[in-house]
């Protein structure tokens, strides 16, 4: 029997059907902006809600193709952070017929480190994740069993919105922005110092949009092939690269690079600037980028008869 997952991000709506053995059925992704202006107004817009729940009733045509009953509808930090996120939830259970959960910031960690490193190979070092969210950022490594994870406040929905705006990105604005990057850093290691054991010699996984179009535009990959951006090497000297040119750049402009995905033009900078400044501040000189990521891991505990949350 198929199962689907899908994620209800702060930037996009994904769907992942898998069957009995859990390989890939369907695999999508919309961009739907659901946290506009959640960071301002502390609500989800009404505009952002109907595209996510149009996109929520072509997901579900999709599922019906596979027979799909049984699965769960995940939402992270625009949810969290909404006060109408409960209301939201509901519709969402209507349309698709699936269970939903709202994810706290450790869970959703947990099932994108799940998913991640379900297929990487053997490496002696210590597997970081970094989960560049619209709205948050996730942080997670195994310490001998125990799981340590963080979710910051920073996502490229967020920092874009309160900083950065959606031009050509002035110098003032961008220290304000890593001003607010680093506090949240610095949050972080305080609230859980077991991170400043990373400094040095770490493999850093990163997942998500942010990390995805990075891989895309670095491989110059007009049109999406996983097999070529899956487990992409690049370095922060990459990073830097393409964050100072795209801040040097109107919206229009950054659309024309091969492999910019329609969507992410206005906030993709947010986002580099939140993978560089974790590469700096802990030393960390290399990045690989992960397709597997929180639908995976929920998929694969679902499969497993597990609860995710």
């Amino acid at each position: 029997m198929s199962v689907a997952v899908i994620d209800c991000g702060t930037n996009s709506t994904r769907l992942l059907v898998v069957d009995e053995h859990g390989v890939t059925q369907e695999r999508h992704m919309t961009i739907t902006r659901l946290g506009q202006d959640v960071g301002r107004t502390g609500r989800l817009h009404p505009e952002a809600i109907e595209r996510v729940l149009q996109c929520l009733a072509s997901y579900r045509v999709i599922m019906d193709t596979y027979g799909v009953n049984e699965g769960l509808v995940v939402a992270t930090s625009a949810a969290r952070d909404a006060e109408n996120g409960a209301a939201f939830l509901a519709e969402c259970e209507r349309i698709t017929g699936l269970s939903v959960a709202l994810l706290s910031g450790t869970e959703e960690a947990a099932a994108s480190y799940r998913g991640a490193t379900s297929d990487l190979p053997h490496d002696p070092r210590t597997t970081v994740i970094i989960d560049i969210g619209g709205g948050s950022t996730e942080l997670a490594f195994y310490q001998n069993t125990d799981l340590v994870a963080f979710s910051m406040q920073l996502g490229c929905v967020r920092v874009s919105e309160a900083h950065l705006g959606t031009g050509v990105i002035l110098p003032d604005a961008r220290d304000r922005a890593l001003t607010m990057i680093r506090a949240e850093i610095d949050r972080m290691v305080e609230a859980e110092p077991r991170f400043l054991s990373l400094v040095g010699d770490v493999r850093l996984v990163g997942l998500a949009g942010t990390v995805a179009t990075l891989a895309q535009m670095d491989t110059g990959t007009v049109l999406y092939d996983r097999n070529v951006v899956h487990h992409h090497i690049m370095s922060r000297e990459t990073v830097r690269k393409w964050s100072d040119a795209l801040a040097h750049e109107t919206a229009a402009a950054r659309l024309r690079h091969p492999g910019m995905v329609p969507g992410r033009e206005d906030v993709l900078v947010g986002g580099l600037l939140i993978l560089e400044e974790v590469m700096s501040r802990f030393a960390i000189d290399e990045l690989l980028s992960s397709e597997c990521d929180i639908l995976d891991g929920v998929a694969a505990r679902l499969r497993e008869g597990r609860d995710v949350t």
